[in-house]
């Protein structure tokens, strides 16, 4: 039976993996990337704790804070196989391996007066970078996914109709990209990439690139 960790490691991974930026982007962020090749290791209590407390602090209009996350562990074995099963087939033979797999919601209305809230998703994807990046400063990784079966999930984890399917996500501890099929074995060890600022980042003109 693996042990849960009660100690954390930051940056644990291989170093080949840090994003090639210009100087000054903080290790954080260089560090963080999206693995398929998790280990067993199990994610304690307080690590999974701060984590999400991570996600809680994240800016909302309003601050509505409409993200809900719907976690499983593995030693759940009932609620770990109900959010594994609702996972696209190519999902579940990677994920499967993971100590913890979560789904997220958005509620698509602010609650003080019920009107549409049109930066939901927007506003979950920011607690979810923050939940990647604690993930990171602890040693751990995150994979998030849009694969996922969205009317299964709201039925079986009883999501109310207000509320978006955001993304699913697999945490936990690095493994070995050995034990994967050889295709996404190579995208485990590629080299991460990027677009240019050039192609994303515009002026006031659409489509014009920012001189910076």
């Amino acid at each position: 039976m693996p042990k849960e960790s009660n100690t954390a490691q930051v940056f644990d991974g291989p170093k080949e993996k840090l994003a090639d930026t210009l100087p000054g982007v903080h290790e954080l962020i260089r560090a963080r990337w999206s693995p398929r090749a998790f280990s067993d290791r199990l994610v304690s209590d307080a690590d999974l704790k701060t984590i999400l407390e991570a996600g809680r602090w994240a800016a909302s209009s309003f601050n509505e804070q409409p993200w809900r996350f719907m976690v499983a562990r593995k030693s759940d074995p009932t609620a770990f196989q109900k959010i594994l099963s609702i996972l696209a087939p190519f999902n579940q033979a990677w994920a499967k391996k993971a100590p913890v797999l979560f789904i997220m919601a958005a509620k698509r209305t602010f609650s003080h007066n019920g009107t549409p809230n049109l930066y939901a998703i927007h506003d979950a994807g920011q607690a979810l970078a923050q939940v990647f990046l604690q993930a990171t400063a602890l040693g751990l990784h995150a994979h998030g996914m849009a694969g996922f079966d969205r009317d299964r999930a709201r039925k079986e984890l009883d999501i109310p109709d207000d509320y978006d399917l955001a993304a699913a996500v697999a945490l936990g501890y690095l493994g070995s990209p050995d034990e994967l099929p050889e295709q996404q074995r190579q995208s485990e060890i590629a080299k991460r990439t990027r677009k240019p600022l050039e192609e994303i980042v515009f002026g006031a003109d659409f489509g014009k690139s920012l001189r910076l």
